[in-house]
């Protein structure tokens, strides 16, 4: 018998995958996660009441200025996170994407929390293993990447320690 989460998981992957949400969402869900953090200051996200999200600071490739967007994530065991680039299915990759691979190095909000993470580029030969776990967490998400009609980014984010001053 599946759980409540992952029926609840699986009902909003399906949702999320919808033509409606592909044309709403873009313009709909930023305005919506920035009001949920001003209202929370930066510590509940509205697409995190449902689905495990954070928000993503990084460097932008191109200009150099910090970036935030929120994101859901895949957890995975001792704080790693796995993120992926769907964009709303859309046939780009999302800017944040080429922002991780030009400066790996980023910040990742977790209820409000920022932890340092470095980011790294899934493989092809890892691909699969990362799509099937991805997959038991999130019913069918991979179906953003057949929509997309390209080969999603995915990236894992590992926390790496401060380092010592001196």
């Amino acid at each position: 018998m599946p759980s409540v989460l992952y029926v609840t998981r699986a009902g909003v992957a399906w949702f999320s995958r919808t033509r409606f949400f592909r044309a709403v969402g873009p313009a709909v869900m930023p305005p919506l996660e920035r009001g949920m953090a001003f209202v929370s200051r930066g510590r509940v996200q509205l697409s995190g009441l449902l689905v495990p999200s954070l928000v993503l600071r990084t460097i932008g490739a191109k200009t150099g200025i910090e970036r935030e967007t929120a994101l859901m994530y895949c957890p995975e065991p001792h704080g790693v996170m796995l993120v992926t680039g769907s964009n709303f299915a859309r046939d780009a990759h999302p800017a944040w994407t080429a922002n991780l691979m030009a400066h790996p190095d980023a910040v990742a909000l977790v209820r409000g929390r920022p932890v340092a993470v470095r980011s790294q580029l899934i493989g092809d030969d890892e691909r699969e293993a990362v799509w099937a776990y991805i997959q038991r967490q999130w019913p069918g998400y991979r179906g953003y990447e057949r929509a997309s009609g390209r080969v999603l980014r995915i990236f894992r984010l590992t926390p790496i320690e401060p380092r010592p001053a001196g």
